[in-house]
């Protein structure tokens, strides 16, 4: 337990003035950036836009004063956009409630379990994939609001929003097209005249100068949303079995993304900043954090690369400029948030653009899909697909399933169970590892035998004249229980013909499995050599006994 100590600590060790007010100016500065993305995203969330906010200042405190990054900024992004609105509109926000404190649990867990190297076991392809499908189904989502239509119903999948889009597409608002294009050329424009006021903020200032100045028919948060600049307070979610049962896979999803996610944006941090984070105490502190969040009203909340690489490129260097910029939004909460009701919801969409191109990472798609195996290429493909089509549960799921049996596949052709060619046998001695006597076989066995490469464990149903089975083991690193059963299938129809069988240098892994099982002392530990040499004295020792 030792190990798990929050960075907050290590990093106040040596604390001075100076680093203090390097935290507080990149604090604020990430403050103003987290601004309008977390009410965009609780927008996109089906939430209402101070959720953002109490998610920002609640999961973005505790991650950073528990964390096991110096840097990393939590709160609420785009990745979660999707499931948390599927969550509300099908159990409402006492299920999302439910889903993300069962999410937060479950990562504490992880974290306890020292389960944050883990999740490098998570195929490359799918994580492409699904971000892939989550930024395509974050842009699907804007249209409505960016070019301003009225849908006939209201849509939940992205599959239906799309056929909104297309149904309702006479309905469009040329005006709110118009400040929607305006506000998306000022997030990229802006940064490449001057970078240190965030675009975002700019565009929402603008934007909303102009519907206000010029009274346009345009619709704003306020039309739609009833603002509340209300401090985050507890509040206790219903809670009954049918709903746990109901968001449960939800729940496993949140836990797994957020696991993903946060870790990636650490690590990308650790190569900023020369430095190596706690993943087992990062775990626990999103599992906190995103308890907490929906204990007073938030959504769920993970490490967001953006603002991270914004909290470095700014000077902060210890966990207090995440705490700051919670800080700040909360005083931003109380104190300007009902200037909020202003915002355009084109501007909004804009904002939502640009996170989903940001996400996208289609260079990255395009890199995997011309270097990668046709196999990779299927699970991102498919993962990709999933999520727009269908939600990220099944698309997590079935990649997954899919990348284990491809690999499944790929280590049963590795393994090969091959019979050595002997001397006499041949026209040449090239291939003649040994002198190996008259009455010996040798078979080598390469690659983890599991249930994939069992098959490929021979049978001894030929007559022969041979008396001793070597079975060479050297190349193989791990046995599983179905494998055994076929060398214990093998050992047993040799000793019907009198053939006696000598394992030939078992690694640790194989070898527990045949002492554990027992098949060690059925077979005779004489018969288990370290290697070959031995193994072929113990069966010239052998000569004779069998027949």
């Amino acid at each position: 337990m030792s190990e798990l100590k929050p960075q907050l600590l290590l990093s106040l060790r040596n604390y001075s003035k100076e680093a203090f007010v390097k935290d507080l100016i990149s604090g604020i500065i990430v403050a103003i950036i987290a601004l309008p993305l977390s009410i965009a995203l609780a927008l996109a969330s089906g939430v209402s836009p101070e959720q953002g906010l109490y998610t920002a200042i609640v999961a973005g405190f505790l991650i950073s004063a528990l964390g096991g990054s110096k840097v990393q900024i939590a709160g609420p992004t785009a990745a979660f956009a999707t499931i948390v609105a599927g969550i509300v509109a099908r159990n409402g926000m006492d299920g999302l409630a439910v889903a993300t404190i069962l999410a937060g649990i479950l990562l504490v867990i992880m974290g306890l379990l020292r389960m944050g190297s883990m999740i490098k076991y998570i195929p490359y392809t799918i994580t492409t994939g699904f971000t892939a499908g989550i930024a395509v189904t974050i842009l699907i989502g804007q249209i409505k609001d960016f070019m301003g239509l009225t849908f006939q119903t209201a849509p939940v999948e992205t599959m239906e929003k799309l056929e909104q889009v297309v149904l309702c597409i006479g309905t469009m608002n040329v005006t709110a097209l118009g400040v929607g294009c305006l506000a998306l050329a000022i997030l990229i424009f802006w940064p490449k005249t001057l970078k240190k006021i965030p675009a975002s903020l700019v565009a929402v200032i603008v934007t909303a100068g102009i519907i206000k100045g010029f009274d346009l028919p345009v619709n704003t948060i306020g039309d739609l949303y009833t603002i509340s600049g209300s401090l985050p307070h507890f509040q206790l979610p219903a809670l009954s079995y049918e709903t746990v049962a109901a968001v449960l896979p939800d729940a496993c999803t949140i836990a797994i993304l957020a696991a993903i996610e946060s870790l990636l944006s650490a690590v990308v941090a650790d190569e900023m900043i020369g430095a190596r984070h706690n993943s087992n105490m990062e775990l626990v502190a999103q599992g906190v954090g995103n308890t907490a969040s929906a204990l007073f009203g938030g959504i769920p909340a993970t490490g967001a690369i953006a603002r991270t690489a914004a909290n470095i490129k700014n000077g902060g260097n210890s966990p207090v400029a995440g705490m700051v910029h919670a800080v700040v939004l909360m005083l931003v909460l109380v104190l300007l948030m009902p200037y909020a009701a202003l915002i355009p919801m084109p501007c909004i969409a804009a904002i939502l653009f640009q996170v989903a191109y940001n996400m996208s990472g289609w260079r990255t798609v395009v890199k995997v899909v011309k270097t990668s195996p046709k196999s990779d290429i299927a699970v991102l493909v498919l993962t990709f697909f999933l999520t727009v089509v269908f939600d990220l549960v099944v698309a997590i799921a079935v990649g997954l399933t899919l990348a284990c049996l491809l690999f499944m596949t790929r280590m049963a052709d590795v393994a090969v169970v091959r019979e050595w060619e002997y001397v006499e046998d041949t026209q040449d001695d090239q291939g003649r590892f040994k002198p190996v006597p008259a009455h010996v076989m040798v078979y080598e066995v390469t690659g983890p035998m599991f249930f994939g490469a069992a098959d490929k464990i021979p049978h001894m149903d030929r007559k022969t004249d041979k008396s001793v089975l070597i079975l060479r083991m050297r190349a193989v690193p791990a046995l599983d229980i179905t494998a055994l059963n076929g060398l214990r299938r093998l050992w047993e129809e040799c000793r019907r013909q009198n053939i006696q069988v000598v394992f030939s240098h078992v690694n640790e892994q194989p070898m527990s499995v045949f002492q554990k099982s027992g098949l060690l002392d059925e077979v005779g530990r004489e018969n288990f050599q370290p290697n070959i040499d031995a193994a072929l004295d113990r069966a010239a020792q052998l000569e004779g006994v069998a027949k």
